[in-house]
């Protein structure tokens, strides 16, 4: 293929993806629910089934039922939380990272999102979000970005603590794909070039999460390979696991958008077998 060929082709694709984009823009939601206020959101003392403090370089893993909470708690700000799941029942069918981006159309996971799996349903919906700033795109740290970033390959990394919290299940290396992580205000500039937004993460934020699905969920709390600062210190943070309300038929998350309308549609045609 010559270059000019090349080019056209290139031009075609370019054309192309900017036409389903617009298409997708014009589906998009009108407005997302706003950003949970600072204390609010958090799940009452009767609703909780367990409550747990996952140590800074440490992960967590968990069975959570359809229809349960999913509440993380920065405490201290600590920059990053990642998170996997699986379907529990087939734990072939695991979060998609490029599909959830890809089919809402935009990185910004935040409050009224949904996370995708790879066969196109809802594992979990983000039903209440303080700080609207998670990363779909860099993925978790590894010991290689640990060596890059603190120069010791051996400390505590999202990568290694997947594998083990897999492990637990009878999975391995194989079962694992890029995360989504929480907490984490990375920025995309005008080249493409990834960065970090200081000040954004405030001590307190929290996350809630309603799994759609039996689940088995992964959490590690390790620093995001892009966190700023030059020693590796990652703070607590508490998870929850509790009781939700039953959906209603107008839920944000369910209705925000024609793509998970459809999400939540082939869920409902797995869950009927």
């Amino acid at each position: 293929m010559s270059a000019q060929d090349t080019k056209a082709a290139i031009e075609e694709l370019r054309r192309r993806y900017e036409q389903l984009k617009a298409a997708g823009d014009n589906m998009a939601p009108r407005a997302l629910p706003p950003l949970t206020a600072p204390g609010a959101g958090l799940p009452k003392a009767a609703d909780i089934l367990h409550r747990e403090i996952i140590p800074g370089g440490w992960y967590w893993t968990a069975h959570l039922k359809r229809g349960q909470g999913l509440t993380l708690i920065n405490t201290d700000a600590t920059p990053g939380v990642s998170l996997f799941c699986w379907n529990a029942a087939d734990t072939s069918e695991r979060y998609n990272s490029a599909d959830t981006v890809k089919v809402q159309w935009t990185a910004e996971i935040r409050r009224g999102r949904v996370l995708f799996s790879d066969m196109g349903r809802i594992m979990f919906s983000l039903v209440e979000d303080s700080c609207g700033a998670h990363d779909t795109i860099v993925g978790g740290s590894t010991p290689q970005s640990n060596q890059r970033r603190y120069g010791d390959a051996a400390l505590r990394s999202t990568r290694e603590n997947l594998l083990l919290a897999a492990g637990k299940h009878g999975l391995g290396v194989r079962d694992l794909a890029p995360v989504i992580t929480f907490f984490a205000p990375v920025s995309v500039g005008a080249e493409g070039k990834l960065g970090w937004r200081d000040g954004v993460v405030k001590p307190g934020d929290m996350v809630g999460l309603r799994a759609e699905l039996d689940l088995i969920v992964a959490l590690s709390n390790c620093p995001h390979p892009l966190a700023p600062g030059g020693s590796f210190a990652p703070r607590p943070v508490e998870v929850l696991i509790h009781t939700l309300p039953e959906a209603a038929a107008d839920d944000a998350c369910r209705t925000a958008s024609a793509e998970a309308v459809r999400g939540f549609e082939n869920n409902a045609l797995y869950l009927r077998g």
